[in-house]
């Protein structure tokens, strides 16, 4: 009977969200998160509806401005007409594992726009800077049909080039007087940024910083697409206009140079591997925690009976299949 009521939550869903309905998006983006059954056959079938959406990661350091600079570009991106589904990611909370920041906090414009569909996701201890459902619910915003997906990372500083995998073009935004010279080195931050943003240009050493990532690009001999450097005052609403510029450009870059396709595949691997550890991973801590035998593992590793490594080979062995892997 459940299985039953499943299905056809799962058909009717499907049906809401092929036809835009935003209830339907927001409810299941919720079974997304919570892991509900009914959530597999909704992705396989928004995924069959996908790609028609221009995604943009914004990711940087926190305090640099990335909440405001994503609330005016969904000031812009509306005035022009095409709509916009943002995804935030934000730190977890230790006690509920929830968003410690809410939408209501994040946005405060467009809040009952039709065009604009905003959602927090909790970042649950996952690395990165993302959720590690953050695939998913673009899988699901894309069917929907929005013309923009904007992620804006949850702001970790140094750790956050996972939106290179989801994203068709990322913004690094940056901030003068915070270190981000330095912070642009670290992590693979310089690499993955395909335009940089230096917010708060209006604060002393924004030209300073805008120098210092000009000159580490320019040691880049090999950049077929130059990320260029743009300078904004998001709080005063300036620059954003051009940053939007930027983002189109070299969204066209990729169409024009048949390189959509290779950051499309680049999504769908990522997503496939988040699946792949669902499946192993999660399988084998459900079933060791179900049967008792974690618990009994971990007892033998407090007493020096076991180690992490032979414990961990053991519950893959027991659990996927019994081949040694």
């Amino acid at each position: 009977m459940r299985e039953s009521v499943c299905a056809d939550d799962a058909e009717r869903l499907i049906k809401g969200l092929l036809n835009q309905e935003r209830t339907a998006l927001a409810r299941t983006i919720t079974l997304i998160e919570d892991e509900s059954p009914c959530a597999e056959e909704i992705l396989k079938e928004a995924f069959r509806h996908r790609g028609n959406s221009k995604i943009v990661g914004l990711t940087g350091a926190p305090g640099v401005g990335k909440s405001s600079l994503v609330d005016n570009l969904v000031s812009i991106i509306r005035d022009e007409g095409s709509t916009v589904g943002i995804i935030a990611v934000d730190p977890s909370s230790p006690f509920t594992g929830g968003a410690i920041l809410g939408d209501r906090v994040r946005m405060r414009s467009r809040t009952t726009d039709e065009g604009v569909f905003f959602r927090s996701l909790a970042s649950r201890g996952h690395l990165g800077g993302l959720s590690r459902h953050t695939g998913d619910v673009v899988t699901l915003m894309d069917a929907f049909g929005f013309d923009y997906i904007l992620i804006e990372t949850v702001g970790t500083g140094q750790s956050e080039v996972d939106i290179m995998l989801y994203a068709h073009t990322v913004v690094v935004v940056l901030a003068p007087g915070m270190g981000d010279d330095i912070q642009a080195i670290k992590a693979g931050i310089l690499e993955i940024g395909d335009v940089f943003c230096v917010n708060k240009a209006d604060h002393p050493g924004a030209d300073k910083t805008v120098s210092v990532i000009e000159s580490m690009l320019e040691l880049n001999k090999d950049w077929k697409w130059k990320p260029p450097v743009v300078k904004t005052v998001a709080a005063e609403q300036v620059g954003v206009e051009d940053l939007l510029e930027q983002i189109k450009s070299h969204l066209e870059y990729l169409r024009a140079n048949d390189l959509m396709d290779k950051r499309v595949s680049r999504s769908y691997r990522a997503s496939l591997e988040e699946n792949i550890r669902r499946e192993t991973v999660d399988k084998v801590l459900r079933c060791a925690i179900k049967d008792g035998v974690l618990d009994v593992m971990l007892d033998e590793m407090l007493k020096g009976k076991s180690d992490p490594v032979t414990c961990a080979r053991e519950l893959v062995r027991k659990y996927l299949c019994g081949k040694e892997i």
